[in-house]
């Protein structure tokens, strides 16, 4: 099976020294000084809730890219154009470097009271969770559009995009809370050590010894 032309444009993106542009030197440090900030203020949690967040964005892009590697057809999302490095065939570090904040901006929009309802009787951290995924796919939808994130697959695509919401993005933010709300340090550890160890591991056997993504 040859690889769709989405996902081929993709591939020829992989990994290409050549596409390095400088502004991802100042995107780098807001990643930096995001953390920074919130290490001054000793906001353990938030960081915390970050980097699984992070985690679990890296687990999903690299299972993507083995997706490809067995089907040898298409991923189930591409990241195709312009971009200053190309990670893996659905990512680029633009948007790894999303990513890396967006755990922590997000527990900036929840009520400090984990056990506060909305709706009456609705869980917040769920409202919060199921809101930013429905947001992610819809800013998903305008990037197909732009025909800079391409779906191969009718099951995730426009067709299916409850699929999307529940795979690629409420884990995210359900875990990230969980993280978030854990009663001390050690409780995180135990929650993001795995998702980050799992992480390098695939990425130094998929990539560094067999090369598969």
């Amino acid at each position: 099976m040859s690889p769709t032309p989405d996902a081929a444009a993709a591939l020829a993106l992989l990994r290409d020294a050549s596409q390095f542009k400088w502004y991802v030197i100042p995107l780098l440090l807001i990643v930096i000084y995001v953390y920074a900030v919130e290490a001054e203020k000793k906001n353990w949690p938030g960081i915390m809730a970050g980097l699984a967040f992070w985690g679990l964005d890296m687990f999903n892009e690299i299972w993507n890219s083995l997706i490809f590697h067995f089907t040898n057809y298409a991923p189930f999302w591409s990241e195709i154009g312009p971009t200053a490095y190309q990670l893996l065939i659905g990512l680029n570090i633009e948007t790894t470097f999303m990513f890396a904040i967006m755990g922590i901006v997000s527990t900036k929009m929840i009520p400090k009271d984990k056990d506060a309802k909305l709706f009456g009787r609705v869980p917040n951290r769920l409202v919060v969770a199921i809101f930013m995924a429905v947001l992610c796919v819809v800013v998903e939808i305008f990037l197909h559009f732009a025909n800079a994130l391409t779906w191969d697959y009718w099951f995730w695509s426009l067709q299916c995009p409850w699929l999307i919401i529940l795979v690629g993005y409420f884990p995210f933010w359900f875990i990230a809370f969980k993280v978030f709300d854990a009663r001390d340090m050690k409780t995180r550890v135990k929650w993001v050590a795995p998702i980050l160890l799992v992480d390098l591991a695939c990425i130094v056997v998929f990539m560094g010894i067999l090369g598969w993504i």
